[in-house]
């Protein structure tokens, strides 16, 4: 048997983190149709669960940064904005837009996020964007056109609200990459991640009261909620940040775009969705951009 090469194993790890995250998102699409749940609670327990898991990997693989991390108190008020700003709205628009749409859909908006990223930059850096930038721009405002409308400006295919939760993911899934670099640059992804979704849950678990969501003890709704915590959330996580070690993180968001393309592929094959002509249009123009974007940066 031939040895496979570490360049090989990263991409197939990075992948799999991929097709994970799809496969979460069909769980949450799957637990709202079929048992009529709250997005905040289910985001919540999600959050609070998945980062208890991170937190005790982080300690038995890390222990030195995962102390380390709680002794700057910049950095540990970067890191609350982070859980709350971060990681506790964007888990919280993302599946609201899943209830409000599907998980394809709410995927693919979310996508939008690199684009604020690149804006933001050249907000930053006192600039105009460039060619490759401006093409990103275009693409993905007749990506969300087309999802939107299936180019009928007359007519919206998806709820206001399923497109403005959407585009909120978006956002936040912006300020998820954003607020953390300085503190992941010292003490890892796995410290600054595990407490985030810990600190973003709790905070979501307490202020919603959380404690008073209506218990369901349906086999195949709890087998959902674990798969998307365990396997949708904290395993994707660490899984991923081998692929990132092995290949880049350029070469490995590349790769991690297949989660969308998973969503999409997972949801039509179990959950029996259907989309239009115009949506895979709307989605082709939404990759589009992820890759420019991806690309400029390496």
């Amino acid at each position: 048997m031939k040895h496979i090469s570490k360049e090989t194993s990263g991409a197939v790890i990075t992948l799999i983190a991929g097709i994970l995250w799809g496969f979460s998102g069909c769980c949450g699409q799957y637990i709202f149709d079929n048992f009529n749940a709250e997005p905040q609670y289910l985001t919540a327990y999600r959050l609070a669960m998945a980062g208890a898991l991170l937190v005790i990997y982080g300690f038995v693989t890390d222990r030195e940064n995962m102390i380390a991390i709680w002794k700057d108190k910049k950095d540990v008020v970067r890191l609350l904005i982070f859980a709350v700003f971060g990681i506790m709205f964007n888990s919280l628009s993302y599946l609201t837009a899943i209830s409000h749409t599907n998980s394809g859909t709410a995927t693919i908006l979310q996508y939008l996020g690199p684009l604020l990223v690149m804006i933001w930059a050249c907000f930053m850096g006192r600039r105009l964007p460039h060619g490759k930038e401006i093409l990103a721009i275009v693409l993905a405002l007749l990506g969300t056109f087309f999802l939107a409308t299936h180019g009928d400006i007359h007519t919206m295919v998806i709820t206001p609200l399923g497109l403005a939760w959407g585009l909120l993911a978006a956002f936040f899934l912006a300020t998820y990459t954003l607020i953390p670099v300085p503190i992941i640059g010292k003490y890892g992804s796995t410290a600054v991640t595990g407490f985030g979704m810990f600190i973003g849950g709790m905070v979501l678990w307490i202020s919603t009261g959380s404690w008073n969501a209506p218990m369901v003890h349906d086999p195949s709704c709890i087998i959902a909620f674990v798969a998307m915590v365990v396997f949708g959330t904290a395993i994707t996580f660490a899984i991923y940040l081998v692929g990132v070690h092995r290949i880049g993180a350029v070469k490995a968001s590349m790769l991690a775009t297949i989660e969308p393309v998973s969503a999409t592929v997972i949801m039509v094959l179990w959950l029996g969705e259907a989309f239009a002509f115009m949506d895979f249009v709307g989605f082709a123009c939404i990759f589009a951009t992820i890759f420019l974007l991806v690309k400029k940066e390496e």
